[in-house]
């Protein structure tokens, strides 16, 4: 995984998503970086309250909605876990820009 490349197509690709705001381009950087400690392996394993920690969300429902919304949108996919002693698991999709 080149994870220059791949930051450079999320960005491209949120500058013209409407639909994504700061909060959910945060969210997403704390999953990245994750990921990448996780060296770029599919599922990462996730504990909401590190990832709000490090995205700067303090409301819980703020959290779940962005969450939502990026896997809607596909750029992760979210499996949550209703165990508290197992954390969600969620897969980073790669990107691709159409090229017009």
């Amino acid at each position: 995984m080149n994870y220059i490349k791949h930051l450079t197509e999320f960005f491209d690709k949120v500058s013209v998503d409407k639909t994504l705001n700061p909060t959910h381009i945060s969210l997403y950087m704390a999953l990245f970086q994750s990921w990448n400690r996780n060296f770029f392996k599919n599922p990462i394993s996730i504990s909401r309250d590190e990832v709000m920690r490090i995205s700067k969300i303090s409301s819980k429902a703020t959290y779940h909605k962005c969450l939502k919304n990026l896997h809607i949108l596909g750029y992760i996919q979210y499996e949550p876990s209703f165990n508290s002693f197992k954390g969600s698991q969620v897969h980073i999709i790669p990107l691709r820009l159409k090229k017009e």
